[in-house]
């Protein structure tokens, strides 16, 4: 009861620094989801931040996320959570699918291509503090026991990625606390969802307390996964063959290039492998596609990397919800065409 009527506090104390409350019958534009869920009656998610600690804010938890430092709370600035990643290596931090309750690679590789987004192996941070569940379906095949407690905590999911995705230190207690303030700021917005007017309108009358407010809260939660969904699956039985696709289209591998892998190789920004426009690196990829090496991109791409002795960094495997066999295949096409190769 005590933790409850505290966690209840910490929301309600929190959402009055973050921004202006629109009061309780008011449905507007931009307002947090977890706002009007609290306005509900929803019970208070149990990770909001504790602010009393001495050095938690926003600035801090951006910080860290972002370039990995943070000011020190006795001055100063704290060492780098991670020599070799931050957190935008692999996460998005703005909204990247368009319909927020489903998982379709392909449209959020189009809406990456539309917003000037990175097409990226991680959920994105946006809206994070409005899921219940984490390191979902096959993580535990990656990382065995340290997903129990990551999977109903967002703590602990946090501490996890500090740990072992970014190769890096465990975050002090003042830095989870900054980081969760820096998450709240950008959580779900009521814009985000995608509402039919009658929709709305039910929303508006429970909050007017004229309407059913439990099933307002089912229909707010209905508009975005409470969870990422995660399939680890195998290269192509036959890799000189391919995954079987009906065609594959060029154009959309070209984006899946330029948005996903140029994002960590280009300039080797997050990876000692340089990837470039040149046909040279587009002949290397297109003659290891087949071949069971670090260089086949079917394998580092279903399996990733793994750290070895003396070099940390490692590239994360891609699910099938963050890139499908027909963009692994449209990939494909596009790397043979610039190599000048011929099926």
């Amino acid at each position: 009861m005590y933790k409850f009527l505290f966690t209840t506090f910490l929301a309600t104390a929190f959402f009055w620094t973050i921004q202006q409350s629109s009061g309780p019958g008011q449905l507007l534009s931009g307002e947090a989801v977890a706002d009007v869920l609290l306005q509900l009656g929803d019970e208070p998610v149990s990770h909001y931040p504790d602010t009393t600690l001495k050095g938690v804010s926003v600035e801090a938890g951006r910080g860290i996320m972002l370039t990995g430092f943070a000011p020190a709370p006795d001055g100063g600035k704290t060492n780098k959570q991670s020599k070799h990643y931050v957190c935008t290596a692999c996460h998005n931090i703005q909204k990247e699918d368009p319909d927020l309750s489903v998982s379709d690679p392909q449209a959020r590789l189009e809406y990456a291509r539309d917003n000037g987004l990175p097409f990226l192996q991680g959920t994105a941070l946006y809206g994070a503090v409005n899921r219940t569940s984490f390191y979902n379906g096959d993580y535990e095949q990656k990382y065995g026991s340290l997903v129990e407690p990551a999977r109903d905590d967002l703590r602990e999911a946090i501490q996890l990625c500090a740990t072992e995705c970014s190769q890096g230190r465990a975050l002090e207690p003042w830095e989870m606390e900054s980081v969760l303030a820096y998450l709240w700021t950008i959580g779900l917005k009521m814009d985000d969802l995608i509402l039919s007017d009658e929709e709305k309108a039910q929303i508006s009358q429970a909050l007017n307390g004229k309407g059913n407010t439990v099933a307002a809260i089912q229909l707010i939660k209905s508009k975005y996964l409470s969870g990422s969904p995660a399939t680890f699956v195998a290269p192509p039985e036959d890799r000189k063959a391919g995954y079987e696709v009906d065609t594959t289209d060029v154009e959309n591998g070209r984006l899946v290039y330029e948005l996903s892998c140029l994002h960590c190789h280009e300039n080797e920004r997050y990876s000692f492998f340089r990837l470039d426009d040149s046909k040279l690196t587009f002949q290397h990829l297109a003659k290891h596609f087949p071949r069971y090496t670090e260089y086949s991109v079917y394998q580092v791409g279903r399996y990733g990397t793994s750290p070895v002795p003396g070099s940390k960094p490692y590239m994360p495997n891609y699910t099938l919800e963050k890139l499908s066999h027909q963009q692994m295949e449209d990939l494909r096409a596009y790397i043979e065409l610039r190599a000048g190769y011929e099926r």
